[in-house]
């Protein structure tokens, strides 16, 4: 599959990150987060209170199965980040001995420290989150802002929200795979072709000319018509639109 554009950089190094999942309950949910960190360029997964995965990861870990074969599993979240220099844990809630931040200011605080800096990303149990226990194993807590405490981001849904926020900041200058427009001349044939066969049609006569040209102009200008645009157009309007050709079928 051949994408739009491409990311030619990665101006946060994101293979320093560790997403961090604390006593999941739904396995499902780890493979869809295996889906998102594949989706956004993050690869090292650390599972806690599990001590292995299932064929339910595997199943929604759609083309992302690679990513939970190098899982890491440990009993407890104290030893799953005791290798990591900053640690962020999430929260639905606020919390009357942390002080939350938003995701944004967690970028914000990561963009701070050295390239070399190794990241966790902490995200708790689906039904309880993190605990005041776990939130001494971070540095900061964070918090995805919605629009009512119920109901609270699925656990897979606010894994992709925070890495997809990163993943931003990363790749910021996207390079367009898309092809280019034909040269202008080659538009403005192609143009000039429609509005012989919409004259031909008698939709195009004197009363209306200027305007529909100008409409026309306008719209299919604004379109910059790649090859593949004027060989559809060109089929609709010889053959798509031709009365004779209609009646045969």
């Amino acid at each position: 599959m051949k994408l739009p554009y491409l990311l030619p950089e990665d101006r946060l190094n994101r293979a320093r990150f560790t997403v961090i999942l604390s006593h999941p309950e739904n396995q499902e949910n780890i493979g869809l987060v295996a889906r998102a960190m594949k989706n956004t360029g993050f690869s090292r997964l650390r599972v806690v209170g599990k001590n292995e995965l299932t064929a339910e990861a595997l199943r929604t870990a759609v083309h992302s199965t690679d990513i939970l074969k190098k899982a890491a599993f440990y009993s407890s979240l104290a030893e799953a980040v005791s290798d990591l220099n900053l640690v962020f844990g999430s929260t639905v809630r606020l919390r009357k001995a942390f002080k939350v931040i938003t995701i944004d200011e967690a970028v914000s605080r990561i963009k701070s420290y050295s390239p070399e800096t190794k990241i966790g990303l902490v995200f708790g149990n689906e039904r309880t989150g993190l605990s005041d226990t776990e939130l001494r194993q971070v540095n900061f807590v964070f918090h995805i802002p919605q629009v009512g405490r119920q109901p609270s981001y699925n656990l897979a849904a606010a894994v992709l929200i925070t890495l997809y926020t990163l993943f931003r900041e990363s790749a910021t200058n996207l390079i367009s795979q898309l092809p280019p427009p034909i040269p202008r001349k080659e538009q403005t044939d192609c143009i000039e072709l429609i509005l012989k066969k919409l004259e031909k049609r008698g939709f195009l006569h004197e009363t209306n000319r200027q305007h529909v040209t100008d409409l026309l102009y306008d719209l299919f200008g604004r379109l910059a018509l790649s090859e593949r645009d004027r060989r559809f157009l060109t089929a609709v309007f010889n053959k798509g639109l031709d009365p004779s050709l209609n009646q045969k079928q």
